[in-house]
């Protein structure tokens, strides 16, 4: 019962706050997405990586493992959702990518957060940090088969990380009116992320309910699956292992939607993914957040 209760907790703020931005949209109020996701990418998450990252208790050893460790997520989720997509006779290019891409920033983030305190925060920004240049490298090429070296450099949080893992290495600090301003502003990060999922989810249309619904129960059973082998080839320590756990666990990245919808892959067919896949995790992550904690 109290293991109950306290994944309830943790969990209860992540989609509460998700189903603000879902019925904000649907009774009418407006809300700029392009703007909002601007701010949070471009001000909230890199001040909550770059802050999360220099005031870290976790060493950088351990850091860099959960960090390799995720890379050989990454490798192995390519591989076997290219060899599902291949028997399954589907479009690679509409479904290789929401596949293997987990919504490690607006699900993850704030899940280790709650679940785990900032130590939960620390590993799981160092997947997020892979998880983003993934989707900008790999995600891309997965749609387009070209892409540009250029886009991961202009992103934004990948500075941060690298800057933020840089302090970490050297064990600099900024000044604490910097710290303060920059923890302000890393605030912003992940309820701006959560109310934004919910506002995506409201406004795409899904197609193709029945294969995005085998695809999701897949999807989180394989990614999971993966993880923990990997987690556990690494030795990772508990915390480290349930956060690679549950990052990989989260529903498919909106992300991959929105790269589905610039590229000419079937857009629809992502965004019924994204839809039934978040909606499965209210059922899936409160399970596997009771089976790391």
């Amino acid at each position: 019962m109290n293991l109950a209760l306290t994944v309830l907790e943790i969990v209860t703020p992540v989609f509460a706050l998700a189903a603000i931005g879902f019925v904000w949209v649907k009774v009418g109020l407006e809300y700029r997405v392009q703007f909002v996701t601007r701010l949070a990418m471009t001000l909230g998450v890199p001040a909550l990586i770059f802050v999360a990252l220099m005031e870290t208790e976790i060493s950088p050893a351990a850091l860099s493992r959960i960090t390799l460790a995720a890379i050989a997520v990454y490798a192995l989720l390519t591989a076997v959702a290219g060899l599902v997509i291949w028997g399954a006779r589907l479009d690679g290019r509409t479904w290789h990518a929401p596949f293997v891409m987990s919504n490690t920033g607006n699900i993850g983030l704030p899940l280790a957060f709650f679940a785990f305190g900032d130590e939960g925060l620390g590993y799981a920004v160092a997947v997020f940090a892979v998880s983003t240049v993934f989707a900008f490298t790999i995600g891309i090429w997965l749609v387009t088969r070209t892409t540009n070296p250029l886009n991961l450099i202009k992103e934004p949080m990948v500075g941060a990380t690298l800057l933020g893992g840089l302090f970490l290495w050297q064990g600099w600090k900024t000044p604490e009116v910097v710290t303060n301003t920059l923890t302000l502003v890393g605030q912003l990060g992940i309820p701006l992320m959560l109310i934004t999922l919910g506002v995506a989810i409201a406004r795409i249309t899904p197609t193709g309910i029945g294969r995005a619904a085998l695809f999701a129960v897949g999807k989180v059973l394989i990614c999971s699956a993966v993880a923990a082998a990997v987690g556990i080839y690494f030795e990772l320590p508990p915390v480290a292992f349930g956060i690679l756990v549950l990052q990989f666990a989260a529903p498919a990245a909106v992300t991959s939607y929105l790269i589905a919808e610039k590229y000419g892959a079937d857009a629809q067919s992502v965004a019924g993914l994204v839809v039934l896949s978040t909606a499965l995790s209210v059922v899936s992550l409160p399970l596997i957040l009771a089976a790391v904690l």
